[in-house]
């Protein structure tokens, strides 16, 4: 299988492999959890500060939609649980910041590879929020694509990785039952709220679809990634997943999923339905997509903003160093 894998990325196969690199591929296939000071090839290191460092960004990031509803919430218990909810994706940034860093690689590069586009995030933020329902949407689908993809990361090989997704993972089913929680009461409501609850869905559908990233025959880092055992599922079989448990959902609700071509295949056991507009997609991720310079700009401008309180701690660390150091010397 490991073969298989790595031929279809042009890497090496076993017999071309040093043993330090075929003891460390036997480990993963057995499933043992990789720590920070042992030995991994320099290909998994990167692998995995990309894939982290892009979850991360794309935790914070997407604080921003959502940020800008807190205010608008209808009543003050949905501020208070959209409150904790982005004060949940901050803490989750913070987690995955914290893994990368165990690479040996500084948040502060992360973050500069961010700003200057060299580092992406998840397409989906890329799109406005243009209503309280999508709020609902956002928890519903995005957050539960977020979950499918997340879960089986759990079971990640890199060990920092791995834990940090089980406190995670906890957290989102929660924003994922709120968000299905609104949906319920806008189809619950009067028929403004129902239609505007379906132009909700209408505009997230497709974007939460591609979550999962491009199709598998044009997805260049799966199979290397799932020959480490750094992602677990390919993307075409996440996706499939995704539709088969939120088409029932979405009917539960009284909503339709806007595939004109969706239908159950009874062979497979799941949903056949239209693939995402992947041109879309690409433009997206190449940065011209709704938002991009809006999303990209706020968070510019709030590590610029920061720089003084940054400033500061780092001053406040350096003396409290320093009286640390004399109180040392006083006592030898």
């Amino acid at each position: 299988m490991y073969a298989q894998l790595v031929k279809s990325e042009g890497s090496k196969s076993r017999d071309e492999m040093t043993p330090e690199e075929i003891a460390f591929q036997d480990r993963i296939d057995r499933n043992e959890k990789i720590e920070p000071k042992e030995w991994m090839p320099e290909g998994y290191r990167k692998t995995l500060i990309r894939q982290i460092g892009q979850h991360a960004h794309s935790e914070i990031v997407g604080q921003l939609p959502e940020g800008n509803w807190i205010t608008r919430a209808p009543t003050l218990e949905r501020k208070a649980i959209l409150l904790a909810k982005v004060q949940d994706e901050a803490g989750h940034g913070l987690y995955l910041y914290c893994a990368a860093e165990t690479l040996g690689v500084s948040r502060d590069e992360l973050l500069e590879k961010l700003h200057s586009g060299n580092m992406k995030y998840s397409s989906i933020f890329n799109y406005p929020t243009l209503t309280w329902a999508d709020m609902g949407a956002v928890g519903w689908l995005v957050d539960g694509a977020a979950i499918m993809n997340q879960v089986p990361l759990q079971r990640t090989s890199y060990g920092p990785y791995s834990r940090a997704m089980i406190r995670i993972c906890k957290e989102e089913s929660f924003h994922q039952r709120q968000g299905y929680d609104i949906m319920m009461k806008m189809c619950a409501g009067t028929p403004e709220q129902k239609a505007m609850a379906q132009d909700a869905l209408n505009r997230f559908w497709y974007p939460a679809l591609m979550m999962f990233g491009p199709s598998d025959k044009d997805s260049v880092h799966s199979a290397q990634s799932m020959a480490w055992k750094i992602k677990m599922n390919t993307n075409d079989e996440l996706r499939q997943k995704f539709v088969d448990q939120t088409v029932p959902q979405a009917e539960y609700l009284g909503l339709t999923v806007p595939d004109p071509d969706l239908k159950w295949n009874e062979d497979k056991g799941g949903y056949d339905f239209s693939e995402p507009d992947w041109s879309e997609f690409f433009a997206v991720i190449a940065g011209n997509g709704p938002c991009n310079a809006e999303r990209l700009g706020a968070r510019v401008k709030a590590w610029e903003d920061g720089a003084w309180f940054r400033e500061g701690l780092m001053a406040h660390a350096a003396k409290a160093e320093d009286r640390a150091r004399a109180a040392r010397h006083a006592a030898e």
